[in-house]
């Protein structure tokens, strides 16, 4: 016995957001790619790929938002929210390896060190960090309902922070001549990356890997369940999420029919998933056998050939 419910897509209020996030941050890319070079700031280069991996992340929420619309079919009868979850998985993986390539160039830095010229370093550095304040600002709306979305606002983020190391880099190197600390800066700023994308690339394998959704506690809800009048027992109790925010549960559910009637049990548990733990997308089976016998009903058993 299952709830009745639907998988349509609803339309997604983000998508503008990331379209002028994605102009603002693909423009002030090919400045700051350019700035780099004729600069020859090993830091504003690390800015500019951060930079360009904020372009990308955004290029590739946008994409999720457009293919996470897709009605469900035939082939995909949950519809394309995992689109989502892949897209926030591309985005670690991106910006995995921007911060090594960044500290390998940082270390290619120490060996041949090269002269900064601060002024356009640190004009460049502050329009930077004013497009992703206004990048941030955009998309901090958002990025608790959407794991996808969250990947870019640490894109963001981390490149906003890249821009205050340039300019306090540009700063110190006009003032003291320290050359070697764009170098630093640069190694900075891919190190504090590292552990975030982490962070982003594990909940992005935990959904794919159907594990049990952060914040949900498996225990609390099986002792609400039991709890139910009339529930008996229970088991095969799944929890995964099809995507951010998007629970599912499904589980086989042992009651006891002279107590309670199964079309109200399964409103009262439908209820309590839904009110106490923001569940809304549930299938229960519900069973009149004990969990030993049911589950022994499940149990294919092949039949075996009698030989004379």
């Amino acid at each position: 016995m299952s709830d009745k419910h639907s998988h349509a897509v609803p339309a997604n209020k983000n998508e503008a957001t990331l379209w002028v996030a994605l102009a603002l941050t693909s423009t002030f890319l090919v400045a700051e790619v350019v700035a780099g070079v004729m600069l020859a700031s090993l830091a504003l280069l690390a800015d500019a790929a951060h930079m360009f991996t904020d372009a990308a992340a955004l290029g590739v929420a946008l994409a999720a938002v457009r293919f996470g619309r897709r009605p469900a079919d035939g082939r995909r009868t949950y519809g394309y929210y995992r689109f989502e979850i892949l897209a926030a998985a591309f985005n670690a993986m991106l910006l995995f390896a921007v911060a090594l390539y960044i500290l390998y160039e940082a270390w290619q830095r120490f060996n041949h060190p090269a002269e900064v010229q601060t002024t356009g370093m640190l004009i460049v550095a502050v329009l930077g960090l004013l497009i992703n304040l206004v990048s941030m600002r955009l998309l901090s709306s958002g990025k608790d309902e959407s794991l996808n979305l969250k990947g870019a606002y640490l894109e963001v983020w981390s490149d906003m922070l890249g821009s205050l190391g340039v300019i306090a880099a540009a700063v110190l190197i006009r003032y003291t001549g320290w050359v070697w600390v764009d170098t630093v800066v640069a190694i900075g700023i891919g190190l504090w990356v590292l552990p975030r994308t982490w962070i982003l690339l594990r909940d992005a394998l935990n959904i794919l890997l159907e594990g049990v959704p952060e914040g949900v506690d498996l225990v609390k809800i099986e002792q609400a369940v039991r709890t139910c009048g009339g529930v008996t027992d229970l088991h095969d109790l799944h929890i995964w999420s099809l995507s951010s925010g998007k629970h599912t549960l499904t589980s086989h559910i042992v009651y006891d029919r002279n107590r309670v009637d199964a079309d109200n049990l399964l409103v009262t548990l439908h209820v309590l998933l839904s009110r106490d733990f923001g569940i809304h997308h549930v299938t229960l089976q519900l069973e009149s056998k004990s969990c030993e016998e049911a589950e022994a009903a499940h149990t294919y058993q092949p039949a075996v050939r009698q030989t004379s």
